[in-house]
C-alpha cells in the first residue's frame, strides 16, 4: 500500500473535515429588505423574534428566527389567512461543524397562495432542542425523528421521540454531525462483533412484535388437539 492509499484510509477513520464557516443574516430586517410578503409581515408581528433573511437561487426566501419563538411563529404561518402555510415539505438540519450552531430548517409552501418559505433555526450546541410542530403539520413527525436521530436535535412535544434510521439503541452519536466518523466510533471489528451478536427483536418496538405474532397465529391457524386411544390414552 502507498503512502498516498494509506492517508486515505486514515482520512476516512478520522471523519469529515469541518465545513468552512458560512456567515448567517443576523440583527433587525432593515425597512423594505424583502418582497416576500410572509416575512415583511413576520417583521410586523413578531420583531425581534425574526432574526434575518436571505434570497438564494433567485427565488427561494430564507428566514431565520429565533427557536424560542418558534411554535408561535409556526402556528401564526399555518393560521394567519394572509400566509396559510399549510404545506410542511421538510424538516432537516444542518451541521457547519467549527463549533457553529446546528441549524434546523423547516420547508414551507402555501398551496393558497402559491407563497414557499424557508424557516431556518440556529441551536447552540449546548441547547439542543426546540419545540415540536407535530400538532401543526403531521408530515413533521417522522421529520423531526430524522433530525433527532442523525443530527442530535430534540423536539420537545413529540409524540414518539425515538430515532427512526439507526437502530433504538444506537449509542455512536448521530451520523450527519461533521465530528461524526464515516466509518463510526467503533472500530471495524467491533463493529462486526456487535452486528454478529445483536438479537433481531432489537429492531423492533412490541407493538410491532405483537402485530408479527398475531398474523403468525393466523397464517398457523387453530392447533388440533391430541388424538386419544380407545382406552382413553393420548
Amino acid at each position: 500500500m502507498t503512502d498516498d492509499m494509506r492517508g486515505a484510509f486514515d482520512a476516512v477513520d478520522q471523519g469529515p473535515r469541518p465545513s468552512d464557516p458560512v456567515a448567517a443574516p443576523s440583527g433587525r430586517l432593515p425597512a423594505a429588505v424583502s418582497l416576500h410578503p410572509t416575512i415583511v409581515a413576520l417583521g410586523r408581528r413578531f420583531g425581534e423574534a425574526v432574526l434575518g433573511q436571505v434570497v438564494n437561487a433567485g427565488d427561494q426566501h430564507v428566514v431565520w428566527i429565533d427557536p424560542a419563538a418558534t411554535f408561535d411563529i409556526m402556528q401564526w404561518l399555518r393560521d394567519d389567512p394572509d400566509q396559510a402555510y399549510d404545506m410542511m415539505s421538510d424538516v432537516t438540519g444542518i451541521d457547519y461543524g467549527h463549533g457553529r450552531p446546528v441549524e434546523v430548517v423547516y420547508q414551507m409552501f402555501s398551496t393558497r397562495h402559491k407563497h414557499a418559505l424557508r424557516v431556518r433555526c440556529a441551536l447552540p450546541l449546548d441547547a439542543m432542542e426546540i419545540d415540536s410542530v407535530v400538532s401543526l403539520w403531521r408530515s413533521a413527525d417522522w421529520l423531526e425523528r430524522e433530525v433527532y436521530d442523525l443530527f442530535g436535535v430534540s423536539f420537545r412535544g413529540h409524540p414518539n421521540m425515538i430515532r427512526i434510521l439507526m437502530p433504538f439503541d444506537y449509542d455512536e452519536g448521530h451520523p450527519l454531525r461533521k465530528d461524526f466518523p464515516l466509518r463510526g466510533r467503533y472500530s471495524r471489528a467491533e463493529q462486526t462483533r456487535r452486528a454478529l451478536n445483536q438479537e433481531v427483536d432489537r429492531f423492533y418496538t412490541e407493538d410491532v412484535l405483537g402485530q408479527a405474532r398475531e398474523v403468525q397465529e393466523v397464517l398457523e391457524g387453530p392447533t388440533a388437539p391430541p388424538r386419544r386411544t380407545e382406552e382413553g390414552g393420548a
